[in-house]
């Protein structure tokens, strides 16, 4: 996979300086004094006016903290060049647009309905933040309600925040529904960002713009003051330009939270330091199990990225077994939104449910205390909230009962089964493996308001029924679109899959940073069949 030349970063805007930095980087540039957070949070938030405001205007950024600045003087007195403040004193972070932050910046999941008046308090992920000495740059765009709204949604459209662009082609898709948190970290607009998952949302739109992107084990991140889709599947995670990003950040959020009683301890204690995991020879002697049916061949360009990801692994000292079924992939579907019954079932009770809880334990500006209640706002509001896609789901979702039906508890039983006992783990165990590896998803589509995105394929599902955790890692390229590979495993396997992610991502050195090629421009790409190429 060859690379850019040293020192060519095909980036615009200002602060180039700022480019591919990793968390470690400005730490040491921060205890040496080459700069300040003060002056940190400036260049960001110059680069995000240069590049999400104006220039390409990708729109990734939904909105700016106007405390940031204040935030970042603060943390200067208290002089990291000391030691003092948290392991990511001074690091600007910018956080998903469904995260709740007890300050200035609104919670809205994209959607005029919440509009105008703020959060009560921080999410517990909020609050890890800012214990570690983060500074809260701003939220980030997404598929309004995380891509749960309609059928035929286009990825990276909130009502709130526009179309958000792909850096890598600007009339391609950024993916969701964490497109602003993936777009904005691929362009270098903070140093990294959370996301959220329920079936997808970090994964798809991590290997959409060329990043690395965790979906932790559920219950290992809380979900308390996120705003919900579903409880059994819903985890919030990190999305950065390195693994070594990946896992510092998850060290800072993981953890036990008595809000949200599927972070209680159930033998999920995370190592000492996710850091530690990280080892460049971390693949030799692993054994990687490689699924073929369904997350497989639904696209030459994924798979040569995948293959070739076999072959450098094998070179590391990997034992690959091929193929290593999941054996009920076929039961488990693929899509979005789903298509089998039970995974769309589960989803549908469980969104009402939560997000009624969610919505009730926050102030509104507008009396919307339910689901009910933002249907009828979005009809009200039809011009402004539905002028390309409507909220089928939301109609679907709000005619379904309680968490009580039997139609609700068989769908959750066979999603669990099917992909854990007899899914995910039944592979693991047939063949003694660590991990089982595919391509992430197809490479981007064209954005399409019209008609909605679609992609050929993904891998996501296995892990997001089974709420187990996965780590996309870029992989390659096919016409200037990022292709990424997809690390499984089973639960509270992070440090694991850090481990696999972190050797592949040194050896092979895929991502490049992006150069926001003008709609209808795409370079050439090899031959199908050919050897991958950066």
């Amino acid at each position: 996979m060859t690379m850019p030349p040293p020192g060519d970063t095909g980036s615009a805007g200002p602060h180039a300086w700022l480019v591919e930095r990793t968390i470690e980087g400005l730490k040491e540039a921060l205890a040496s004094g080459e700069t300040t957070a003060h002056d940190l949070a400036r260049m960001y938030l110059e680069r995000i006016e240069a590049i999400d405001r104006r220039g390409p205007c990708l729109r990734s950024v939904i909105e700016t903290n106007p405390d940031a600045l204040a935030i970042a003087d603060a943390l200067d007195h208290d002089g990291p060049a000391t030691g003092a403040g948290g392991p990511l004193h001074g690091i600007p972070i910018l956080i998903k647009d469904n995260i709740d932050t007890g300050d200035a910046m609104e919670t809205t999941a994209g959607s005029l309905a919440l509009v105008g008046v703020p959060a009560k308090s921080d999410a517990f992920v909020a609050a890890r933040l800012r214990a570690a000495g983060a500074v809260l740059l701003g939220k980030t765009n997404l598929s309004e309600w995380a891509n749960f709204r309609s059928t035929r949604s286009s990825g990276g459209w909130s009502a709130r925040g526009g179309q958000c662009l792909n850096p890598y082609a600007l009339d391609v898709t950024p993916s969701g529904s964490s497109s602003g948190s993936a777009a904005a970290v691929a362009a270098n607009l903070a140093a990294a960002a959370l996301g959220t998952e329920t079936d997808g949302s970090i994964l798809s739109p991590a290997a959409a713009n060329g990043i690395v992107g965790l979906k932790p084990t559920v219950g290992l991140t809380s979900r308390a003051g996120v705003i919900p889709i579903a409880h059994s599947q819903d985890t919030v995670g990190p999305m950065t330009r390195t693994v070594a990003d990946a896992a510092r950040l998850l060290q800072v959020i993981a953890g036990h939270d008595p809000r949200d009683p599927g972070s209680a301890s159930t033998g999920n204690e995370h190592p000492e330091s996710y850091v530690d995991a990280l080892d460049p020879d971390g693949l030799r002697g692993a054994r990687i199990g490689i699924p073929r049916e369904v997350y497989w061949g639904y696209s030459p360009h994924a798979d040569r990225a995948a293959e070739d990801a076999i072959a450098v692994m094998r070179d590391l000292g990997a034992e690959i077994v091929d193929p290593a079924q999941i054996p009920t992939a076929r039961d488990l579907a693929t899509g979005w939104p789903p298509t089998d019954d039970t995974a769309l079932t589960v989803l549908l009770y469980e969104f009402k449910d939560d997000l009624n809880a969610y919505l009730a334990g926050r102030d509104s500006p507008r009396g919307i205390d339910s689901l009910a209640d933002l249907i009828a706002f979005n009809e009200a509001h039809a011009e402004q909230e539905m002028p390309y896609f409507g909220q089928e789901l939301f109609l679907m979702a709000e005619a379904k009962g309680p968490l009580t039906e039997p139609a609700y508890l068989a769908a959750l039983e066979r999603n669990r089964r099917l992909s854990r006992q007899e899914g995910i783990d039944a592979a693991l165990d047939a063949h003694g493996l660590d991990a089982l590896m595919m391509p992430t998803s197809s490479p981007p589509p064209k954005i399409d308001l019209v008609n909605g995105s679609r992609t050929l394929g993904g891998s996501s599902r296995p892990a997001a029924l089974a709420g187990y955790p996965a780590i996309t890692v870029p992989a390659g390229f096919a016409f200037g679109l990022p292709v990424g590979i997809t690390f499984m495993t089973r639960a509270f396997g992070e440090a694991t899959l850090l481990k696999l992610a972190y050797a592949f991502e040194q050896a092979t050195g895929a991502r490049r940073p992006p150069e926001f090629a003008p709609a209808g421009v795409l370079p050439p790409s090899p031959p199908i069949g050919s050897s991958s190429a950066g």
